[in-house]
């Protein structure tokens, strides 16, 4: 076992999160292509666990200890589907991901179609991310390599930003576009509406129906994108389980239009978590060596935040989560 998964572990176990025995998985690691009924294929990642010696392998800035291509460890073991956000790519949580399925956890994450650092011509095409996740459900489940270890009864999601919208509308929100208007009057600097400025909204995207699948059983949402677009009905009907994040500094969206309005729509209790000195980027992995210049920006903390140990915190409040609602079900936390 590394250091940094016995630090981990040993984080996870005195939280009472994991049981001692699965404290000896590793993450297994696949980079696959899902087949879908309607398009090309998606890039999706696998990560899930595995009795295999991990090593080290990079994946663009961030690193990550897996086994390749290992076989898989254990059976009914529950699925949390990854959207990434605007511009990102399957391995934009890694670290959440390899936390997860040394946990025990089956994680699969899609590159979003026209929404990734190679494309981003369908960036504003909302309602085909939550498609999308649907789509890598039904492909974990009935297609992947890993399909006979999934437990179709225990299936989470977890997202950030754009990623955040997709799930909290996949869970069963219904976002209100036509709010999008009026907040790009009053914010037109705001970063999705410089994104809606340069992409607008495809007429077939507006006209099309979201996708909600009642097979997601609990929710994490860190940083949403487009929160003020879900109102207190559009939110009636998200009713599973949601652990929601927030940065206090998050400069991309900020204020009191995105996770503030999200938590204080839903009417219900919920897990909310306000991360003092947190900026939005701050919710990807620590970055290892210096970046490409024009992703510097997906890198930088303020002063005085130790992204590093904010992110091992993260990891074992995510896992933690979805072990509580999809492995041991309790009741929903209160309201922060």
């Amino acid at each position: 076992m590394s250091l940094r998964k016995a630090v981990f572990a040993a984080a996870l176990l005195a939280a009472g999160v994991i049981a001692p025995q699965a404290l000896a998985e590793n993450a297994g690691f696949m980079a696959l292509k899902a087949n879908r009924p309607d398009g090309p294929p998606i890039e999706v990642g696998l990560w899930y666990p595995t009795k295999a010696a991990p090593a080290p392998m990079s994946l663009g800035s961030w690193s990550q200890t897996v086994a390749p291509g290992a076989p898989i460890a254990g059976d009914h073991l529950p699925l949390v589907v990854m959207s990434h956000g605007n511009g990102g790519f399957f391995g934009s949580h890694i670290d959440t991901a390899q936390a997860l399925a040394e946990a025990g956890f089956i994680v699969a994450a899609p590159t979003h179609p026209g929404d990734n650092f190679r494309d981003q011509s369908r960036s504003t095409a909302l309602s085909e991310r939550p498609a999308v996740l649907s789509q890598v459900i039904d492909w974990v489940l009935t297609a992947s390599p890993l399909k006979a270890a999934v437990d179709p009864a225990r299936i989470g999601a977890f997202g950030f930003s754009a990623g955040g919208f997709t799930v909290l509308v996949a869970a069963g929100g219904a976002p209100d576009l036509s709010t999008v208007a009026g907040h790009c009057k009053a914010s037109p600097e705001a970063f999705d509406c410089a994104l809606l400025s340069r992409y607008p909204i495809p007429p077939e995207a507006k006209a099309a129906a979201w996708t909600h699948d009642p097979r997601i059983k609990a929710v994490v949402s860190a940083a949403p994108a487009l929160g003020y677009a879900f109102t207190k009905e559009g939110l009636s009907r998200l009713t599973v389980p949601l652990q929601l994040w927030n940065g206090a500094e998050d400069a991309i969206l900020p204020g009191e239009a995105y996770a503030v309005a999200v938590h204080r729509n839903l009417g219900r209790p919920h897990d909310y978590r306000l991360v003092a000195k947190a900026g939005h980027f701050d919710f990807l992995p620590p970055c290892e060596g210096a970046p490409p210049a024009h992703l510097a920006h997906l890198c930088a903390s303020q002063p005085g935040f130790d992204r590093t140990a904010f992110h091992r915190d993260f990891n074992s409040a995510v896992t933690r989560f979805f072990t509580d609602q999809l492995v041991a079900p309790t009741k929903s936390p209160a309201t922060r």
